[in-house]
């Protein structure tokens, strides 16, 4: 059973990641534009609020699609740790008293992601693939050069 659970690990963290980013991109793209069912309450340029929104948009789709993820994550757990902080804890101490839950659990969520990486079929692995191969062709290159 664990080696089965061990297997499907990439897996699973990949459909962990593509969900987070699929829901904090809604997020911003509520606040942004007033998609989904939000009311575009942000002015552009107003702090922390567009800032936070376009994080949010940005981050979102970097991580949902795995592309550049720990540092998109690092940037969406920092700005989540923010608001939960700045606008939410101020307000009561437990997120559940201070609505702060969403906050709560993207800063966790996206910190986690952080240190595990982004898992199966992320578009940085299909980057670092390309470069691991045209780098070992430029070692292939040299080494016939050096034979010769």
């Amino acid at each position: 059973m664990n080696t089965r659970l061990n297997q499907a690990q990439p897996y699973a963290l990949c459909l962990f990641r593509i969900v987070i980013g699929l829901l904090f991109a809604c997020h911003g793209a509520s606040s942004l534009f007033g998609l989904f069912g939000g009311t575009h309450s942000v002015s552009v340029g107003a702090w922390p609020g567009w800032y936070a929104a376009v994080i949010q948009l940005v981050g979102g789709i970097l991580v949902m699609l795995g592309l550049g993820t720990r540092v998109a994550a690092l940037i969406a757990s920092g700005s989540m740790a923010y608001a939960y902080f700045k606008v939410h804890q101020p307000e009561a101490l437990l997120p559940i008293q201070n609505e702060g839950e969403p906050a709560a659990v993207f800063c966790w969520a996206f910190f986690l992601l952080i240190f595990t990486g982004p898992g199966a079929l992320a578009l940085d692995q299909l980057f670092s693939r390309r470069g691991a191969e045209s780098g070992d062709a430029g070692t292939r290159e040299k080494t016939a050069a050096v034979t010769v």
